[in-house]
């Protein structure tokens, strides 16, 4: 059963910064790729980053290229997410995902969900 456990938002002021972890547990495949998506109210939920497992390959939205950095780490099965230069227009709940294969943004091929966590960042 794989269980992923999103924690570390907050509130900060913009241009300040947050590390959102994601744990996961019983995923065995490397064959995998670990996403973040956010969703603020009255939006869709959109991807922001995420990471191939086999391979490191990443992917980044446009709005957060420069600004955020997706890791892993193995030992600790959790998948980071450093979000630098924060902006209001970033605040959301943060989800982690999983997927079997290759990264996309398709939120449909996320077969695992997080609890989500809360990002505001004011102005």
């Amino acid at each position: 059963q794989v269980q992923l456990v999103a924690s570390g938002g907050g509130s900060v002021q913009a241009g300040g910064s947050l590390r959102l972890s994601c744990a996961a547990s019983g995923i065995t495949d490397s064959d995998t790729c670990m996403g973040w998506f956010r969703q603020a109210p009255g939006k869709e939920r959109e991807g922001v980053a995420a990471i191939y497992l086999g391979g490191d390959s990443t992917l980044y939205a446009d709005s957060v290229k420069g600004r955020f950095a997706i890791s892993q780490d193995n030992a600790k099965n959790t998948v980071y997410l450093q979000m630098n230069s924060l902006k209001p227009e970033d605040t959301a709940m943060y989800y982690c995902a999983a997927a079997e294969g290759y990264c996309s943004w398709n939120p449909v091929l996320y077969t695992y969900w997080g609890q989500g966590t809360q990002v505001t960042v004011s102005s």
